[in-house]
């Protein structure tokens, strides 16, 4: 954003040095990317008028000028009559003309970026030229170098040019992203308003610009009919347009025509010009078409102008000759017949303003700030309109905007008025973006660490046109049309800060209690569960919380109650996880060909499900914490489900859950249609998995092995197991430490084998021999139960052998086996009159 400081004291009163406004502006309004000082480019150079123009003796395209420079110029070459000769090339040059000279001795201001061109009295094919008349381009104010450029009159040969059209100037370029959240600094106009506010002074905009005059050139007794119809009220809430006749393109006047030239915008014709002056004065931009293209291109033999999506298939040729499909949901302008414009980004080539225009369309509307985004992007068009659109220019200022253009036009090109004014207004009469915003002093104070009257704050806010209602310490603030960022009341803090200026505020923290906050019971839980499992070798991993569907596919679960993704991250994360078991099995096998032969890894995170249950809120998902992990053995562990339950039992205990816990063959299982508990134990295989209930009887979780399809299609080894639980079943332990001392006594092993009958489950038997070694083990004794295999002989189908391994230590003496054996026998003994259990 390019800002001219002579265009900016136009409106504001800036008399400070421009060092000092420079800190200003970083401090309170946006970072600086560089400052030119334009006056310095045009030192020494000079209007003149060429007094003779005769053509070159040896060169055809040469000519051999006269120039009157007032006499102004020392030490330079003069004739009798007291002028200078130029050798010029350029095919405009004639007698009579104004133009610019540069001096021997001044730098070429196009240069001066580069390799600075400093100018010199020199002999061109036998004629000597003094400097040269320079081109738009040579003088850095446009494209322009196939001729010199011409001054129209008003003009005195020997004035400085930089002072005959106001270049005695500061270009400051602000960086753009500053501004994201402020369409209004957009303009010369707010950046002007800026300036004024944050130098604590009054700004009054324009009358033109607070009040609305439509009607401020007379009606062309011509009508030329025109009719607009909007398809896109959601992306397109204003759209105004009117006809003007009898249009007379000329360039507009050099002045203006600088100020263009200054912020990097080409002059074209004054009708252009004007409409580019206006949208870099209030950062609205409008676009003019010529009304009989438009009508040619219509049916009906009226002109009309439709606002909608282009169809499949259509082109258009933009400006400059580009040609272009519009993506789908692009906004475009079309006659009833034909695409013409690219809305809010560029207009068509063949309804373009030319040389030959008489009459015009001039429109200005409001777009949609993320399509016009995205469609700039796809097309890669980057215009003055985009950026400004992008912004979300404010739809309130454009009859104000267009009542300027037509007053404008009708001076400077005796433009009329030929039809009705078309405002399609899905506003209303609405005078503000956001309604008023009620804060106090208190609240903005509070915030700043300031202590400023409600006076104070009133006049720092009116300073930049917010209207201000004040009864005592409460303020209701209610931003001007073209502010689209004060919406709440912290919108308001900022702007009193701002204005007030950052650098004054209080560097002193704000005073807080130093009572600690409370812990999340649920971070403590997940922190603690971390650890158990870390104690016990098991490594964690943190996966997406996406997956394929085809992974979904592989370990038997559902898609049709998976979220789906319309946005994925990628192509491979198009679905939510209902579990986190797929997730994990699909790390094994890279894991397995790394060379890790015996691991675990687990994984403690979120699932999302389809919310079935609630039909009130289905598109709401139904989320749960969970647990997962799986165990894997490359030497093919012939039990890994035990592995598998023996970290579980031992997370369990660890949260005093083991008691509240129960398991159930999950063959035989009734998950009653619950869709959560039947996508979680889908990967596993019914004969070797055991579904965990709580003390409710509800299902929360899955022990066991894999079924043979999920091993196949995710390459895992065949000692392979897991689980996945609810962090509802683990309580917040009450267990300070899990640390254990060792006895310095020797351990002593024993096997205990037990034969039950076949309805008996590993798990009754495991529990009631470890609860009676708890019974009757030694004081000051640890044990350790274990198990040793499970075997059923082929002449006894009706009975089990299980057999138990027993690890005992005392902290205070060396025991012995017989003393073991002992325990074991009332283990037995009670077992044998309690669940029918021999000792073999």
């Amino acid at each position: 954003m390019k800002v001219s400081i002579n265009w900016l004291k136009q409106y504001a009163k800036i008399d400070i040095p421009i060092e000092e406004l420079q800190q200003r502006i970083d401090a309170q309004l946006g970072a600086i990317e560089s400052v030119t000082d334009l006056g310095k480019l045009y030192q020494g150079l000079v209007v003149v008028q060429v007094k003779s123009s005769k053509a070159h003796p040896s060169a055809d395209r040469l000519h051999v000028c006269l120039i009157d420079d007032g006499r102004q110029v020392a030490n330079v070459e003069r004739g009798s009559d007291g002028y200078i000769q130029v050798v010029c090339g350029a095919p405009n040059v004639h007698e009579g003309m104004f133009a610019v000279w540069l001096p021997p001795g001044t730098t070429v201001p196009d240069s001066v970026a580069g390799d600075p061109l400093v100018l010199e009295t020199r002999d061109i094919r036998g004629q000597k030229s003094n400097g040269m008349l320079a081109s738009p381009k040579e003088l850095a104010l446009g494209d322009y170098h196939e001729g010199i450029m011409e001054i129209e009159s008003g003009v005195k040969p020997g004035q400085p040019f930089a002072a005959a059209f106001e270049l005695d100037d500061y270009l400051i370029e602000l960086e753009n992203k500053m501004f994201t959240h402020r369409p209004d600094c957009f303009g010369q106009l707010g950046i002007a308003r800026e300036l004024s506010g944050i130098s604590d002074q009054a700004f009054n905009s324009p009358e033109w610009y607070k009040s609305v005059q439509l009607k401020v050139i007379p009606e062309s007794a011509t009508q030329l009919p025109l009719d607009v119809k909007n398809e896109l009220p959601e992306l397109v809430p204003r759209f105004m347009a009117v006809v003007l006749s009898d249009i007379s393109l000329k360039p507009w006047q050099m002045l203006l025509q600088t100020y263009l030239m200054r912020v990097g915008v080409r002059p074209i014709n004054n009708v252009v010009d004007i409409t580019n002056y206006l949208m870099l004065l209030t950062g609205q931009p409008m676009h003019a078409y010529d009304y009989d293209k438009v009508k040619a291109l219509s049916g009906n033999n009226q002109a009309t102008l439709v606002i909608r999506y282009p169809k499949p298939g259509e082109k258009l040729t933009l400006l400059g000759g580009k040609v272009i499909e519009p993506r789908p949901e692009a906004i475009m302008i079309a006659t009833d017949q034909r695409l013409i414009g690219l809305g809010g980004v560029m207009g068509g080539a063949d309804t373009e303003v030319d040389e030959n225009t008489k009459n015009i369309i001039l429109e200005c509307a409001s777009f949609d700030m993320y399509s016009i985004r995205k469609t700039a992007m796809t097309h890669g068009l980057f215009t003055d309109a985009v950026t400004r659109f992008t912004k979300g220019q404010s739809p309130l200022q454009n009859d104000r905007v267009l009542a300027q253009a037509l007053k404008m036009l009708g001076e400077a090109a005796g433009a009329k008025i030929a039809s009705p004014l078309i405002d399609n207004n899905q506003l209303g009469q609405r005078q503000w973006i956001h309604p008023p915003v009620p804060v106090t002093t208190e609240f903005i104070n509070s915030r700043l660490g300031i202590k400023l009257s409600a006076v104070n704050i009133s006049r720092l806010l009116t300073n930049v046109e917010c209207g201000v209602d004040q009864k005592g310490d409460n303020l209701t603030v209610t931003a001007p049309f073209w502010r689209t960022d004060i919406e709440v009341r912290e919108d308001v803090v900022e702007e009193v800060g701002r204005l007030y200026g950052y650098a004054k505020l209080p560097l002193e923290l704000p005073k807080r209690v130093l009572t600690p906050a409370q812990k999340d019971p649920l971070l403590e839980l997940k922190a603690a569960a971390r650890s158990e499992l870390s104690r016990c070798g098991a490594n964690e991993v943190l996966t997406y919380s996406f997956v394929h569907g085809n992974l979904l596919d592989k370990t038997g679960q559902d898609k049709a109650i998976a979220w789906q993704l319309s946005n994925a991250l990628s192509p491979d994360l198009q679905y939510y996880r209902m579990s986190l078991t797929p997730s994990l099995l699909e790390k094994i096998n890279i894991n397995v060909k790394a060379g890790y032969d015996n691991f675990a890894v687990f994984e403690i995170g979120k699932c999302h499900i389809l919310n079935q249950a609630d039909p009130a809120e289905p598109n709401i998902p139904k989320e749960a914490d969970v647990l997962s992990l799986v165990y894997v053995s490359k030497s093919a562990d012939p039990a890994p489900y035990y592995q598998a339950r023996h970290l579980l039992m031992n997370l369990l205990h660890a949260f005093d859950s083991e008691s509240s816990v129960k398991l159930e063959p999950l063959s035989a299982a009734d998950l009653n249609h619950n869709p959560w508990a039947e996508q979680m134990i889908a990967p596993f295989e019914p004969l070797r998995s055991a579904i965990l209930r709580d003390s409710e009887g509800s299902a929360y979780g899955v022990v066991g092995e894999y079924k043979q399809s999920v091993q196949a299609s995710l390459k895992l080894p065949t000692g392979c197991a897991g689980f996945e639980i609810s962090l509802h079943l683990l309580k917040p332990s009450s267990k300070r430490s899990r640390y254990i001392p060792l006895s310095r006594f020797p351990k002593v092993e024993q096997d205990i084998c037990l034969k039950v009958p076949n309805t008996s489950t590993y798990q009754q038997v495991f529990a009631y021999v470890s609860h009676k070694l708890d019974e009757f083990k030694p004081e000051h004794s640890l044990i350790r139960l274990s198990p040793v295999d499970i075997y059923q002989r082929s002449e006894d189908q009706t009975h089990l052998q299980i057999t138990l391994r027993l690890l005992i230590t005392s902290y205070d003496r060396t025991m012995t086996a017989t003393e073991v054996n002992k325990l074991l026998d009332k283990v037995a003994d009670a077992a044998k009159s309690e669940i029918s259990a021999e000792r073999l």
